[in-house]
Formats: C-alpha cells, structure tokens, sequence
C-alpha cells in the first residue's frame, strides 16, 4: 500500500462520503483511491468555489466537510472562502497537495502553512509516510473539536512511499469528549431565581440551541413564563410561525421587536455565543439580566459584558434543568393581545418607492417565493446590498437556511447551496444572491447542471454593486461608478445546459418560482429589481430612520 491509499482509508474511515475538488499533479492519486473506495468525486471550476460547497455540506450535516486542492496556486485559491468557512466556524478538512518537500525550486512551491494562519484555519502537515493515519486523525479531530476548517498539507512525493499499517485505523471520534455538556445545579439554582424575579423575559435560542434539538423545551418554557421568542440570524426562522415569535435578533429584527425587546427584563440565550450582531452591542436587551446557556466552558457577550448568570450546558439539556427548576412560575409577561397584534404587523414596511419600469420591487419579489416555493426546499441566502429584503421577509421555515453573513464578502450564495443541496441528498433548494455575487462564480452553475442539481438561483439584480451605489448616493460621492451592466443571465442558464428566465414583472417571477416547484432543476431566474428601493436596514444605516 502506498501513503495516498491510507490516506483515502483513513478519509473513508472518518465517514467522508463526498469530496469537492479540482484535480492537479499534487491530489489526483488521492482522488482515485478515494473513487475506488466509494465516494463521491465532484469536479468543480474554482478551489474557492470546491471549499463553499464543502462548507454548504458540512453546516447542514454537522460534520467535517471536506475539499481537495492540488499544489502552489490550486492551494492560494482558497483564501477568500476559508476566511469565511472559518468566521462561520464550520469543521472541514481540506487535502491540500504539495509539491515535493523540500524543493524550493518548484513553480508551485508555498508556504502553505503561513497560507493557513493568514486565512484563519488549522494547519497539519504529513511530514513522513509513517504519519500518515495519524495526520489524517489529527486533522479531522481538530476540526470537529474546534469547529473549524483544518488545512492537511501532503507533499506529492510522500504521497508515493509505501506504507505498512500495522494497526487498523482509529477515527477522530474515538477521541473526542462525550458530546452532551450537563449544567451544574447550582448555576441552573441562580437562573431560575433571576426568571422568577422577572417580568418581561425573552428567549433567545441561537444554532446551538437548533442543532440540540431544543425547540420543544423553549416552546414550552417561554408559553409557561410569558416569554417572547426570538431567534439569532444563523437560526433564522426557526420555530417560525410559533405564538410571540419575534423574528430575527439584531440588527434585522424589525422595529417592532426592537421596541419590545428594550422592554425586556430578562434574557434566556440557549446555544448562541450572543455576538455584538445578536443583541447590536448591548442596546436590544439594556434593561435586561442575561442567562446564556452554551457548551463552551465561558463567553463574554458582544458587548464585552459577561452574562448575568452562565450556565455551561448544552442547551436542550439546560433548557430542560431550567424548566424543571422554574416549574411553579407562571407569568403572563409579553404575551397579551396588544403584543399579539403589534407583531402581526412587524414585518410591514410603510416606506413607498418609484419603481423603474421593467423592474420589480425586491420586497415583493421576496413575499412571491415565499409563498410559491414549498416549505419542505431549503434556502440559503447570498450577500451584498440584496440579503436584506430577504434576511426580513423570507419567513417560512424552511427544510434548512444558510446565511451567508460571516465575512461581509459577495460570491458565496451558489456554490455554499450546491454544496447543501448534495448534502441532504438532492432536495430542492434556492438561493437569493445578487448579480455581483453571482458573476463570481457563474461558471459553477455549469457544475450544478453537470451534476443535475435541483437548484433555483434567483438573482436579484440591481446592476451593479448595490451596497456601494446606495452608499455613494447617501454619503455624496457618484453611485454611477457602482453600476456594472449584466447579460440575460436567464438566457446564459440555457446556454450552460440548465433552465433560466428574464424577470421583469411579478407575474412572471410568481410563474417561474411555481414551475421549479412542480418541477426543481438546475435555473436562474434573472429578476430585474428597482434600485430606488432600500430595504430597512440600509433606511436605518443610511438615513437614520426610525423603521
């Protein structure tokens, strides 16, 4: 056996069933093996993009995604996407070939270990053949224990030695600490008192709080304590729909929740690190004592402050110590009538625009695909100027959402969908991205019909770069130098192979959402929106409205 067959054994052995890549001199030995042995290869056009959709597959598994590059440039182009993996803390390996070692001659010599801790990821180098089960265990447990993508540097040359298992191989998991973190009594003792002692709480449950199968407990606890519910944007829209559900946490929390919020006496966080995105530094929650519920030994909250009470748990466990603890309290707190009605009516948007001819209003493009795509599809949301009409008013719960918000970068919406898309074994799924992002990596899109992918790419073109063109008008430079004309990015669909469509009224749009839901396969639809409109957070950012 040579070193790349146990390195694809041990890959198999730590459950990597689908490896997102583009093949150089420096991992196509380790490709093959990996083929042979049962997983999935999908060839992409961009390493950056390959790493997306392994970070798209490991957010909605919950395990190690895992990418492959060849050597020197295959390796730097990276960069962008592993910031954002990293920010996102999504575990993931990435099998990053590398030229000979010890040959500083070769074109595609680089330090790929400085390449690693500049874009914020782990780094474990196969220094001998020897090391081979060891390095490929040490990686993946890195990964899964800090929640992060580790990059797995292998020289090509190493790649070739043999190797002698004397052992079987012994995956990551094996080492790992038990999952469940149980709370302290006495902790769960002193945040029972401060619920107890309030009057206007809220719950917050964030995407540990989703993962552990919390809802339930938090349903219940904040029914019986007269709590509203509120969600971070990384678990956006879940428990939707459930009475006093305030939407979203931060600053795309509308302003009636805004408003109830600062009410608040008490705050529950379960599952969230309460980031200064969360609680807008400290301002939503002002007058409120914090209980945070995390898995992590401590945190400070965004705002530098630490919680009230911290009770180290993993949230549906914590949730469930509390509700026993608090079980003879009851209180009506915000959930009366007026409330009721003030959040039925939180996410309308007073403001009124003139919308361009040939051009529809992002607002109700948005309601549209709400209504017509179906609950069971997943969703993830792009970035740039247009995330924020749909971060709002995308409501319904959705089979998965993924919010693409971790480095504040465009180009990541399509390819982290793909990735999702293949992870939860083809269900449908759309993503709302905007022209500049979606220009980016338009070549993937090919990749998606390729691999016949039941993806709506809904592009919400403003032509051009839309954060900058509001910006420019709103702080007096020339928002002319933002715009960047576009082709018929329906009709470059069918030109790569797929399905697509031109949107310039509503009535199209509701047509074309309504056949990818009969019918889900690869299509962009290329809608056409005004760019008077601005969505809430750009009224507030830009003009200080009070919305």
């Amino acid at each position: 056996m040579k070193v790349y067959e146990a390195l694809a054994d041990a890959f198999v052995a730590e459950g990597t069933s689908a490896v997102f890549d583009v093949m150089g001199d420096a991992n196509m030995h380790w490709l093959n093996a990996l083929a042979e042995r049962g997983a999935a290869i999908y060839d992409v056009r961009h390493e950056g993009a390959g790493l997306a959709m392994a970070d798209g597959w490991a957010r909605v598994t919950g395990a190690p995604g895992v990418c492959s590059t060849t050597s020197g440039p295959g390796t730097a182009q990276l960069a962008t996407t592993m910031v954002v993996a990293s920010r996102a803390r999504t575990p993931l390996v990435a099998f990053c070939g590398d030229t000979a070692w010890g040959d500083r001659f070769d074109a595609q010599h680089f330090d790929q270990e400085r390449f690693a801790a500049a874009c914020e990821a782990g780094f474990v180098r196969l220094s001998t053949a020897a090391e081979a089960h060891e390095a490929v265990r040490r990686a993946f447990y890195l990964a899964r224990l800090e929640s992060r993508p580790i990059m797995l540097s292998v020289p090509s040359d190493t790649q070739q030695e043999p190797f002698d298992a004397d052992a079987a191989y012994t995956p990551s998991t094996a080492l790992l600490p038990p999952a469940l973190v149980h709370p302290d009594p006495e902790r769960v003792r002193e945040a029972a008192a401060i619920v107890e002692a309030s009057e206007r709480p809220v719950i917050l449950v964030g995407r540990g709080a989703m993962r552990s199968g919390a809802g339930e407990v938090a349903l219940a606890l904040a029914e019986r304590i007269g709590a509203l519910v509120t969600t971070t944007l990384m678990a956006k829209n879940w428990l939707d729909g459930a009475d006093f559900h305030a939407g979203v946490s931060g600053g795309y929390a509308t302003r009636t929740a805004r408003e109830l919020f600062r009410e608040a006496d008490c705050v529950i966080a379960a599952g969230t690190s309460l980031s200064h995105h969360t609680t807008e530094h400290g301002a939503l929650y002002r007058n409120a004592r914090v209980i945070q519920l995390d898995t992590a030994p401590h945190r400070l909250m965004g705002d530098g402050r630490a919680a009230d009470c911290y009770v180290q748990a993993d949230a549906r466990l914590g949730l469930e110590a509390l509700a026993e603890r608090v079980n003879g309290h009851a209180g009506t707190g915000f959930r009366t009538p007026e409330v009721a009605g003030r959040l039925a009516a939180a996410w309308d948007d007073p403001a009124t625009f003139e919308i361009e001819p040939g051009t529809v209003d992002p607002r109700a493009a948005c309601r549209i695909l709400d209504e017509e795509l179906p609950e069971t599809f997943g969703l993830v949301l792009g970035s740039g100027q247009q995330v924020r009409f749909g971060t709002m008013l995308l409501r319904r719960p959705r089979a998965w959402i993924l919010a693409q918000h971790h480095f504040g970068c465009i180009g990541q919406g399509l390819t982290t969908a793909m990735g999702s898309v293949i992870a939860r074994d083809r269900t449908p799924a759309f993503t709302v991205e905007g022209d500049g992002g979606f220009m980016m990596h338009l070549a993937e899109f090919e990749t998606a019909v390729r691999y016949e992918l039941p993806l709506l790419v809904v592009v919400m073109n403003d032509e051009g770069l839309g954060a900058e063109y509001h910006k420019s008008r709103a702080i007096g430079l020339d928002p002319e130098l933002a715009l960047i004309t576009t082709p018929d990015l329906g009709a470059t669909a069918i030109g790569l192979g797929g399905r697509g469509a031109l949107v310039r009224d509503l009535d199209t749009l509701r047509a074309e959402a309504a056949r990818f839901a009969a019918d889900p396969a690869p299509t962009v639809l290329d809608v056409r929106i005004s760019r008077n409109v601005l969505s809430i957070p750009y009224q507030r950012a830009f003009y200080g409205a009070d919305v």
